[in-house]
C-alpha cells in the first residue's frame, strides 16, 4: 500500500509535542511492515539542512530518507516557515498561521502528482493538514489523479481545532456554500479540524477511550455533534512507543541498565537519582516520579490542593517540567517548607526524565484528560508503576494488574490511591510482582501500526 503521513511536525526534524513522536515512528513501522511511505511536513527554520543532509528536489521542495526506505519531503516557503517557532513565539500564535497550513495543504497535494507517487491513503494529523481532506473532495474532486486517494485524519487534541476569523474563509480558496454548519463554519468563525472531520474518510483519535470520550459534551470541544454524525467512522488506536530510544536495557542517561528478566539495576537507578536530586538514599521510601507540564490538564490542580498532605506521608518526590507560573510558585513553596521530600525541576532535561523514568518507584500521572499518553507507557517499560485517573489512553493501558487507578478526579481520590500504592510499596514480594507484570506489557509501535493498517483497508473499501 502507498501511504503519504502529512503532519506538521515530525520527529527528528521538528518538535513541539507528542504529535512529531506519532509522526516519526508511524512510518517506520510501516515501512517494517512492507509499506510504501512518504512524509511531508514544512521546512522550518529550526531544519537543519547539513545534518539532516537535504537535497533540492526544486525551489520549493526538498527531501532526505530516514528508516531504510522513506522518503521526507518538506514544503519550503520563505515567508511562512523561515522563522522561530513552528506554530508561534513568546507574543502568542502566529497571525498568519491559516495562510501558511493552507498552503502547506495545497502544496502537499501538488507534490504528489510532481513527484507521480499516487497514494492510496493520505494520512493526516490534527488541524494543520486538516484541510488536505478539504481539498480533494472540493478543488482536486474532477482531477483523475487524486480520484481514487482515501484519507484518514488522526486527532491527537481535539482542544486544539485552528480556528480563524470568517473574514480569513476566502484565503482558502473554497467556495462560500461550504462555510455553513455542515462544513467550516464554527460559531461564526472559521473551524480548519471541523472542516477536516467532515470531509475526511474515517477518523481516528490516539486511544479506544478518547475516541468515545470527545463524543461528549465534556470532552468534545463544541465539535461532539461532528462526530455524532459520523459516528460509523470514528475510530481509537493507542500510539505506540519508540522502545529502541526508551529501553533500560539500553538507555545510556541511567545509572545501570536493567531488564524485565533482570531488574536487580533498578535499585541502582533509584539510589543515582536520590543522589542527583538531592534527595536521602533511602530505599524503604517509595519514590514518586513525575515528567510533565504543570498545567491543570496533567492533573495539578488536584495534585496542588493535596501537596502538602502527601509530603507527610512518609514518600519522596522528584518533578520535572514547566507550564503554569500559579503551579510553579506552589510548588516552589512546598520545597522551601518540605526540601528532603521534594526536587523541583522546573526545566527541560531529557537525561533527567530518563533517569526518573528509571529510578523512580511510581510514576504519578494524575491527568484531568489524557487523549493517550506517553508517560505512562515509558514507566511500564522502565517497572515504574503507574498511578493515573481513569480517563483516555490512561485507562487502556493502566489497571489494576500494572499500576494504580482512581476514577474520582479529586484531592481525595488521589491521596487514598497514593496510600494504597505506597502501602503495596512496603511489600517487596508483591512489589517485585508488579514490576514483573509491568514490565511485559508491550505497546511497542509494531502493534499500532498493524491497526492503522487495518483502517487504512477499511477507508480504501469505503
Amino acid at each position: 500500500m502507498k501511504i503519504v503521513i502529512c503532519a506538521s511536525e515530525v520527529v527528528p526534524f521538528a518538535k513541539t509535542g507528542g504529535l512529531a513522536d506519532v509522526a516519526g515512528a508511524l512510518p517506520l513501522a510501516l515501512e517494517k511492515e512492507k509499506q510504501e511511505v512518504i512524509i511531508i511536513l514544512p521546512r522550518y527554520k529550526a531544519v537543519d539542512g547539513a545534518k539532516f543532509n537535504l537535497k533540492k528536489l526544486n525551489a520549493e521542495i526538498s527531501y532526505c530518507g530516514i528508516g531504510n526506505n522513506t522518503k521526507v519531503y518538506f514544503i519550503e516557503n520563505e515567508k511562512y516557515f523561515n522563522r522561530e517557532g513552528l506554530y508561534g513565539n513568546k507574543d502568542g500564535d502566529h497571525k498568519d498561521n491559516l495562510d501558511r497550513f493552507a498552503y502547506y495543504c495545497r502544496r502537499s497535494l501538488r507534490l504528489l502528482k510532481e513527484i507521480n507517487f499516487k497514494p492510496d491513503i493520505i494520512h493526516c494529523h490534527d488541524w494543520q493538514s486538516s484541510l488536505i481532506p478539504v481539498y480533494l473532495k472540493t478543488i482536486y474532486a474532477n482531477d483523475q489523479f487524486y480520484k481514487k486517494i482515501r484519507t484518514v485524519l488522526t486527532i491527537h487534541n481535539i482542544g486544539y481545532q485552528g480556528i480563524f476569523p470568517k473574514d480569513e474563509f476566502l484565503k482558502l480558496g473554497l467556495d462560500w456554500s461550504l462555510f455553513d454548519m455542515e462544513g467550516l463554519e464554527f460559531y461564526g468563525q472559521v473551524n480548519i479540524l471541523k472542516g477536516g472531520m467532515v470531509f475526511a474518510d474515517l477518523i481516528n483519535t490516539v486511544s479506544p477511550t478518547y475516541a468515545k470520550e470527545i463524543e461528549t459534551k465534556e470532552f468534545g470541544f463544541g465539535l461532539e455533534g461532528v462526530l455524532d454524525k459520523r459516528r460509523g467512522s470514528v475510530f481509537g488506536i493507542l500510539n505506540g512507543l519508540d522502545y529502541d530510544t526508551w529501553n533500560p536495557q539500553t538507555d545510556k542517561f541511567i545509572a545501570k541498565n536493567f531488564s524485565a528478566l533482570d531488574p536487580g539495576g533498578k535499585r541502582k537507578d533509584k539510589e543515582a537519582l536520590q543522589v542527583a536530586c538531592n534527595l536521602h538514599k533511602a530505599k524503604n521510601l517509595p519514590l514518586f516520579g513525575i515528567v510533565s507540564r504543570l498545567a491543570e490538564q496533567k492533573g495539578f490542580d488536584i495534585l496542588a490542593e493535596g501537596i502538602d498532605e502527601i509530603c507527610k506521608m512518609g514518600i519522596q518526590m522528584v518533578i520535572l517540567g514547566t507550564g503554569d507560573i500559579k503551579y510553579h510558585q506552589i510548588l516552589e513553596n512546598i520545597v522551601k517548607k518540605y526540601p528532603k521530600v521534594i526536587s523541583l525541576n522546573l526545566r527541560f532535561d531529557d537525561p533527567l526524565a530518563h533517569k526518573i523514568y528509571a529510578g523512580s518507584d511510581i510514576f504519578l500521572m494524575p491527568s484531568k484528560y489524557e487523549p493517550c499518553g506517553l508517560g505512562q507507557l515509558i514507566a511500564l517499560r522502565y517497572g515504574t508503576i503507574p498511578l493515573v485517573f481513569k480517563t483516555g489512553g490512561l485507562a487502556d493501558t493502566v489497571n489494576s494488574s500494572n499500576g494504580f487507578v482512581f476514577d474520582s478526579y479529586s484531592r481525595i481520590g488521589l491521596i487514598k490511591t497514593i496510600k494504597k500504592a505506597s502501602a503495596v510499596f512496603s511489600d517487596s514480594k508483591k512489589w517485585d510482582v508488579l514490576i514483573s507484570r509491568a514490565m511485559k506489557c508491550n505497546f511497542s509501535w509494531a502493534a499500532s501500526a498493524r491497526k492503522y493498517l487495518e483502517l487504512y483497508v477499511k477507508a480504501k473499501e469505503g
